[in-house]
């Protein structure tokens, strides 16, 4: 379903303007990205496993041992693990249709309709769950424990399943004409996806929003298999640790409940998403599919899985320490979102009658006191620091469970850096207004 209005570019150019900025330097970086990417999957699963230990591959003899399992393809390609893969999507894309939901209207588009959207992930994951406990009931810990004892057949095969179902949305962008021709559909792709070089659009992703019937691939994708898949990956890790040792360790449930509840966050704001750049500017190609349902699941569950079969033992004082930077730092993350999202809803609000805001050329109000006066990007802050506390949860003998943190810092630095453009762009002068009333970007009075 689409609602229209008056697109307020509708005399700006054709619909689809040829791709002219390339992101990641075009061709060579997204081959680069998608080499590197895949290669850190690999690397980290077999450098850091139950078998081996985990340490980084810094000698040759180490880098031969990931090169030779990789190679190993029988010891990993699973059929049973990509059956299953693919029931997780369709049970969800089931849920997705046959759950009452709440049906919310995203932005404009430049074709001046907007998309409705189901906004039914929280219910989905609570079913999920329920599910999952009823599994239990009747079968006891036997699956969870193949899921943890599997982990990366299932990775390899998300990976296939990404990668296919990029391929798939690819090829499907070119079911319409992507120029506009009176009385014949068209396919409105991304702005960053229509160069014409087939592998930098296939990765960057072609179309803007592809849809089968009611099901938005790219939104679906966005929340659904990958967060709850992360969740599922985690509290199999944990069901492991206990399996094998008895109990839940403290540092187990420093790494997993604030994952499970930044999950959980995620699906109960699930509309917000709706404003994000993934939904509203970029197109759903390999980075997106592999990103959504593969990197995050199993490359974000790599503290669980370390504790899964590594003891860590925390001291109280330490463990109190990580515990409380959790909470504080989710609180930064979670109060400047949702004081930001109900600004933007109605920024004439009694209750935010306090909050100062310029207001811009283009009509936008941007705040510059309450939590956004301190930092421009503040939610970021909580954001890398609540997974910076996840890490400290696995201890110091290894640096490789601080990849996540590591990783984190560099997507969101990136993304800071594609606001700072957009906003740049769009505000002008103003924008060099905003940037002296409010000078740092994360923390206040350093960065």
């Amino acid at each position: 379903m689409a609602i229209s209005s008056k697109p307020a570019s509708a005399s700006a150019g054709p619909l689809n303007p040829k791709t002219t900025h390339r992101e990641f330097f075009g061709f060579p970086g997204a081959v680069g990205v998608m080499g590197i990417t895949v290669t850190v999957l690999y690397t980290w699963y077999f450098s850091c496993n139950e078998r081996d230990g985990c340490q980084l591959p810094l000698t040759a003899d180490r880098w031969r041992h990931v090169l030779a399992s990789a190679a190993d393809l029988q010891s990993y390609f699973n059929p049973q693990a990509l059956k299953y893969v693919a029931m997780w999507w369709a049970w969800l894309a089931i849920l997705y249709f046959v759950l009452p939901a709440r049906k919310v209207q995203g932005v404009v588009l430049r074709n001046g309709q907007r998309l409705a959207y189901p906004i039914s992930g929280l219910t989905s994951f609570l079913v999920t769950v329920l599910t999952a406990a009823a599994v239990y009931a009747q079968v006891g810990l036997a699956p969870f424990l193949w899921i943890a004892e599997h982990y990366f057949e299932l990775a390899f095969a998300s990976l296939v399943f990404s990668s296919l179902l990029a391929v798939f949305v690819y090829l499907y962008s070119f079911r319409h004409s992507s120029v506009e021709r009176e009385g014949k559909p068209v396919v409105m792709l991304a702005l960053a996806g229509n160069s014409g070089n087939p592998v930098y659009d296939f990765f960057i992703g072609r179309e803007l929003n592809p849809r089968i019937g009611a099901l938005d691939i790219k939104y679906f994708c966005e929340l659904r298999p990958g967060i709850m898949g992360w969740a599922l990956l985690n509290a199999s890790f944990a069901i492991k640790q206990y399996a094998q040792q008895g109990s839940v360790s403290a540092a187990m449930w420093l790494a997993i409940v604030p994952q499970i509840a930044y999950c959980i966050d995620t699906l109960v704001f699930e509309d917000k998403v709706l404003t994000t750049m993934d939904i509203t500017t970029d197109g759903f190609g390999w980075m997106l599919s592999f990103g959504d349902l593969t990197w995050v699941p199993f490359m974000y569950s790599l503290q669980a899985r370390y504790l899964s079969f590594t003891p860590v033992h925390l001291s109280s004082e330490y463990a109190a320490s990580v515990a409380l930077l959790s909470v504080c730092s989710f609180f930064v993350f979670r109060l400047s979102n949702s004081q930001k999202n109900a600004f933007r809803t109605n920024p004439d609000d009694p209750k935010l009658k306090h909050l100062k805001y310029i207001t811009t050329k283009t009509g936008s109000r941007l705040l510059v006191s309450g939590w956004w006066g301190m930092a421009r990007h503040i939610n970021y802050t909580g954001d890398w620091m609540y997974g910076l506390a996840q890490c400290l949860a696995t201890g110091f003998a290894t640096p490789m469970t601080y990849f996540f943190s590591a990783y984190f810092l560099v997507l969101l630095l990136h993304r800071n850096y594609r606001d700072e453009c957009k906003c740049r762009e769009k505000y002008g002068s103003d924008w060099d207004i905003y940037c002296k009333l409010v000078p740092y970007m994360f923390i206040p009075y350093l960065i």
